[in-house]
């Protein structure tokens, strides 16, 4: 009894642990307490297995994660040790024979999610995040201990996606590795991220990328195009003009909630929490885009663009629906951006600068956006004045 409260004694305290900054720190016995520069804290114990040796001939020092300290308290983290040392002395590896509550790798991810859910760009981004793993890597791997996971199992996942869906197969090793780094972070693994390994090793193959590129109208068959949309009353070919207008993107306009247009100032902020970008863009607002939107408000809804449910946007196919039903072959809503660009620079012979942060494009380095501080919309506003003129002809 002595010797077990002796053993659970040490150098650190609980306010030390808390406090104290990046690198390892010794409580004794072999116990330590890492502390990353990320901030994130563990705990390790340091143990000789009786009988082990390294290759000059010597005993074999070994660490072992015991937890993360947000986890693991310090007295359990010196009861663990003290379980370790006991083991190591009668020649088992504490690896094999600890009793250890490791999550699964399906658990854990789920709880990563969760934790990150405030950080999501949005609600859509995040429920993908998930559903790649659920599809991908929970049948192959979601049930086993996270700390068995290596690259075997990593390749069970990537292998037999990685030239037919190349990009959702590089989205998946980034959240298999994200998973896996929050893991050793918490003391659930040990040593270097098996995805981060198979990637310097060069153990999948090198697949080239096909750029695809959305189906764009000719800029001269515009015109043509609008006034047909003009002479329609759906909601959707509202927005479909509203998007060939602004060159803004379908999630954009659909989301368009009229606290975020300036009627006075004729401009339109789009937050950045809805732009690819992640900056507020703004929108210039020409006569022809105002006589869209203007009369909409009359049905006081809390988006501009009111689906069929009340105080809902338009679904996200709807748009591309009303193309078909036009039997407009060949062109997706996405393209009219591309329509834009090119009467930009065809027709108007605009500064490719002004044409660009016109499509909320980042233009230059990173440099050069920050002493660019300017987003040119007295000239974009010119530029969007000339191309409503044109397609509203």
């Amino acid at each position: 009894m002595w010797y077990f409260e002796m053993a659970l004694s040490g150098k650190l305290t609980k306010k030390l642990v808390e406090n104290l900054g990046a690198g390892r720190h010794g409580d004794g016995n072999g116990l330590y307490l890492v502390v990353d520069p990320s901030g994130a804290r563990r705990w390790i114990v340091r143990v000789v297995v009786k009988g082990q040796k390294n290759k000059k001939g010597a005993p074999l020092r070994t660490d072992f994660g015991l937890g993360g300290a947000d986890i693991v308290t310090i007295n359990q983290a010196r009861e663990r040790a003290l379980e370790y040392r006991r083991m190591a002395k009668q020649g088992l590896n504490p690896r094999f024979n600890a009793k250890r509550d490791i999550p699964t790798f399906e658990e854990f991810a789920q709880q990563v999610h969760i934790d990150r859910i405030p950080t999501w760009k949005s609600e859509k981004h995040g429920q993908q995040w998930i559903n790649t793993l659920r599809e991908y890597a929970f049948p192959k791997i979601g049930r086993m201990p996270l700390d068995s996971i290596d690259q075997p199992e990593v390749m069970m996942c990537l292998a037999p996606i990685w030239t037919d869906k190349h990009e959702t197969a590089k989205r998946l090793a980034q959240r298999i590795k994200t998973v896996l780094d929050v893991a050793r972070s918490k003391g659930f693994r040990d040593g270097e991220n098996p995805v981060t390994v198979i990637k310097d090793s060069g153990a999948l193959p090198k697949v080239k990328a096909k750029v695809k590129h959305h189906k764009a109208m000719h800029w001269r068959d515009v015109p043509a195009f609008y006034a047909d949309l003009r002479a329609r009353n759906a909601m959707a070919a509202k927005a479909l003009m509203f998007t060939c207008l602004t060159g803004s993107r379908t999630g954009e306009v659909l989301g368009l909630r009229w606290d975020e247009i300036d009627l006075d100032a004729r401009l339109w902020t789009c937050p950045a929490l809805r732009m690819k970008t992640g900056e507020d863009h703004r929108v210039p607002l020409t006569d022809e885009m105002l006589s869209i939107v203007t009369p909409l408000r009359a049905m006081q809804s809390d988006y501009v663009f009111e689906g069929q449910k009340r105080h809902k946007p338009l679904s996200n196919m709807s748009m591309l629906m009303l193309l078909r039903r036009m039997q407009v072959e060949g062109v997706t809503v996405h393209g009219f951006r591309s329509t834009f660009r090119d009467w930009a620079s065809e027709a108007a012979g605009a500064p490719r600068e002004v044409a660009e942060m016109s499509l909320a494009h980042q233009v230059g380095s990173n440099v050069e956006r920050a002493y660019a501080r300017s987003d040119l919309l007295d000239k974009r506003r010119a530029l969007m004045e000339q191309w409503s003129g044109y397609v509203a002809q």
